[in-house]
């Protein structure tokens, strides 16, 4: 790998036979650099086994300490056993000091044992005094200590008579410890109704009874690190057990008092999250509204209960991590949970940004939150959303073209099929609909006010407004296949030409804006409806998009009409056009009959057609007949003799269409214009045919440098048509379309001759 890396980049390196004077220079380079690789890694070695000696003389330094440490251990236990051999009698003092403690220990507990019930029945007197003023529970810290003392009681008889062995004092003595449990329980329940509603009782003003609770859960924490910690001592050295008894008065298990605080935080939080969800489940607009709570509790917290619990329990941070992690288990599940609806995913998928927002105020960073608010799962429910919108936009689509279809495929059986404008402009029924149902997903993108979810949605409106274009062309163009060739089908003919009349109107009403009488076409009035909804930058290069739409419109409005043109000569004219330039033609009156023809179309629909598109029609009646005419040089028989009037009959051809043209009150004069000087190239036409046999070479070459597309093929099919044809003079028309270098500008009407 490091050598195929070298070599390319050699090969970058020394790309001409010029670049090997730079290899001394390169050298050079490449040793100064080496040099400072060289210098950084011996400083980087010598640094790395510095620290490495350091560590091993810290290690050596460790294991001597500990050495040390035995040798005086084992001083020490040496010492103490020299000690007993020292003192006289030791063993029997020994012995008296043991018996002495034990008589205490039993009278002690005696004692005990006998004040254990009227110390249990004064504990029972202050619940009951608490019970009556729960708001403040005066007796909260009295009843602890009492309960902590006669819990110690129980402990240490329950664990003298399991080491006596003796199975029937063991269950009277539960027996007398049963009433203590029951008011134990009675205590839990005094803690576990203040821990329930711990924010109210801060809310309300009682710090008091907070602080009370505080040092109850505080004095348990304690307790239950020392017994966990006593637990796992006498766990691992069994020996201590029988050596120190003495450590283990006090509380023989852990009661998690700290635990259940916690939890009943958490079931508090989760009774209010209950019923947020609730109400977001009934309106979706609800969900900041619902969790109001969840700030105003993490600010009580903040502002009243820090001051008033131990620094250690990080009491703020501790409540904000239980009811982070409700709210991610709730907005989770609710995107999870398949009855929810797809306002309420929306809802949530806008909700992390105000959230994070609230806790950063109330000083909580959003890399502290953990997990993320939604599993980092935004981009998939920004997805899944703008692709719900998507799914009823393509069944919406979907369901107008079948509509569309089946009206398209009844046009005979109803007419037409189609509507009319207020201009009474031929329309098809259905455009309304589709750019009103396009209004309303961008409302529904909108809504989710996500720059993201809206872009998403227009790109994906584009994209099928395209397809669409092409879906309708396609559509047009097959049925209209149906009407070429000898023997067309006529049913339905007419209806077809009315339809691509309404279709061709119908793109020009999606683009026909009028900023003077303040009316603008569908798709400005789509651009606008949703611009204030994306990013500048968005709108910046969807207006290429809108632009290329545009001229699809264009093109597809214009195709429409070229098509309707192409039908009329593959049916009105298809018995008239293989006539042209075959002896038939000399005395036929074809163009006549053409430009009559042509007169009447325009005349039927000139009031149904959009006025911008009469010119466009006109024009590609003149390009059709122009294409047609200099293509009917292919037709069998065509044929021009030297001795035949062929130049006469094709002024007269030409005048007639020039009449028409010239004529028609409905074309503009820049049109007009513009057809005449397509109309020119029958000059050259002419030209190719009449010429002398030694001038044609020169007739070809000044037809191509003004017609820099003109076909080759077709210029071969007007040769042959002159009588005097043969194989030198299409060789030397060949020889000298080698000579030519044109230059290629804008497709000119030859491109169309083939």
């Amino acid at each position: 790998m490091t050598m195929d890396g070298s070599s390319i980049k050699l090969a970058e390196l020394l790309r001409h036979p010029d670049d090997l004077d730079k290899i001394p220079a390169m050298k050079s380079e490449y040793i100064r650099k080496k040099a400072t690789v060289d210098a950084q890694l011996r400083s980087g070695l010598k640094e790395q086994l510095e620290i490495t000696q350091s560590g091993m003389n810290g290690i050596t330094d460790g294991q001597r300490t500990v050495q040390l440490i035995k040798e005086e251990m084992m001083k020490i236990d040496k010492l103490c056993a020299e000690a007993q051999n020292m003192i006289r009698d030791f063993p029997n003092i020994n012995l008296v000091s043991q018996t002495h403690r034990n008589f205490s220990a039993v009278e002690t507990m005696r004692k005990n044992l006998d004040s254990f019930n009227d110390r249990l029945a004064q504990v029972e007197v202050m619940l009951r005094e608490d019970d009556k003023d729960p708001e403040n529970m005066p007796n909260l810290l009295a009843i602890h200590y009492e309960l902590t003392q006669l819990r110690n009681i129980r402990d240490d008889a329950m664990e003298q008579i399991s080491r006596a062995d003796d199975a029937g004092m063991q269950a009277t003595l539960e027996d007398y410890f049963a009433r203590l449990d029951e008011t134990i329980d009675w205590f839990d329940e005094h803690v576990g109704t203040i821990a329930l509603n711990l924010i109210n009782v801060l809310i309300n003003g009682n710090n008091g009874l907070v602080v009370r609770l505080a040092v109850v859960l505080d004095a348990e924490e304690k307790s239950d690190k020392r017994v966990k910690a006593l637990q796992e001592a006498l766990k691992d050295h069994k020996e201590m057990a029988v050596r120190f008894q003495s450590i283990t008065d006090g509380a023989k298990t852990v009661r998690g008092y700290k635990e259940k605080f916690l939890q009943a935080i958490q079931i508090n939080a989760e009774g209010q999250i209950m019923e947020a969800k609730q109400a977001f489940s009934e309106d979706s607009s609800k969900l900041e509204k619902s969790l109001k709570w969840y700030f105003n509790d993490l600010n009580a917290v903040k502002q009243g209960m820090v001051p008033l619990m131990p620094k250690k329990w990080k009491i703020f941070q501790t409540y904000g991590k239980i009811y982070h992690k409700l709210m991610h288990d709730f907005l989770v599940g609710m995107i999870d949970d398949p009855n929810t609806t797809s306002a309420n995913t929306l809802a949530i998928l806008n909700w992390p940004e105000k959230y994070y927002k609230k806790m950063a105020k109330l000083g909580f960073k959003q890399d502290e939150l953990e997990p993320p608010i939604l599993d980092g799962r935004e981009n998939e429910l920004v997805r899944e959303f703008r692709q719900l919108i998507i799914k009823f936009l393509d069944q919406w689509i979907d369901r107008i073209f079948r509509t569309e279809q089946k009206d398209f495929a009844e046009r005979n059986v109803d007419g037409s099929n189609l509507d009319a404008d207020e201009y009474g402009y031929f329309r098809t029924k259905n455009l309304v609909d589709l750019w009103r149902m396009l209004s309303e997903q961008v409302d529904a993108a909108g809504n989710s006010e996500r720059m993201d979810v809206v872009e998403g949605v227009i790109d994906a409106m584009i994209l099928r407004l395209k397809t669409r274009q092409q879906t309708w062309q396609k559509m047009l163009d097959d049925e209209a296949a149906r009407y070429y060739g000898n023997t067309p089908e006529l049913e339905g003919f007419q209806a077809l030409q009315d339809w691509l009349v309404a279709t061709a109107n119908d793109q020009i009403a999606c683009i026909d804006d009028n900023e003077e009488e303040g009316r603008f076409a569908y798709l400005t009035s789509f651009r606008q409806k949703f611009e204030p909804l994306v990013s500048p930058v968005y709108l910046e290069r969807v207006d290429v998009e809108i632009s290329a739409l545009r001229d699809g419109y264009v093109d597809l409005s214009t195709h429409c009409i070229a098509k309707f043109a192409q039908l009329i000569f593959a049916v009105d004219f298809r018995t008239v056009m293989p006539d042209f330039f075959t002896p038939r033609w000399y005395g036929a009156t074809a163009m006549k009959q053409m430009v009559v023809t042509f007169e009447e179309y325009v005349g039927d629909y000139k009031s149904v057609l959009h006025h911008s598109l009469l010119d466009i029609f006109i024009e590609e009646l003149a390009d059709e007949l122009l294409i047609r005419y200099l293509l009917s040089v292919k037709n069998k028989g065509a044929k021009f003799k030297r001795q035949d009037p062929f130049k006469d009959k094709l002024f007269n051809d030409i005048s007639t269409a020039f009449e028409f043209f010239n004529n028609n009150s409905y074309l503009s004069p820049d049109v007009a214009d513009t057809i005449k000087q397509k109309w020119k190239v029958t000059q050259n036409f002419l030209g190719l045919i009449e010429v002398e046999k030694a001038a044609v070479p020169d007739a070809f070459a000044a037809f191509k440098e003004e017609y820099w597309d003109l076909q080759l093929s077709w210029v071969e099919a007007v040769l042959r048509s002159r009588d005097d044809f043969d194989r030198s003079m299409l060789n030397a028309v060949k020889m000298r379309a080698a000579q030519i270098n044109v230059t290629r500008g804008l497709e000119t009407i030859m491109s169309k001759v083939k």
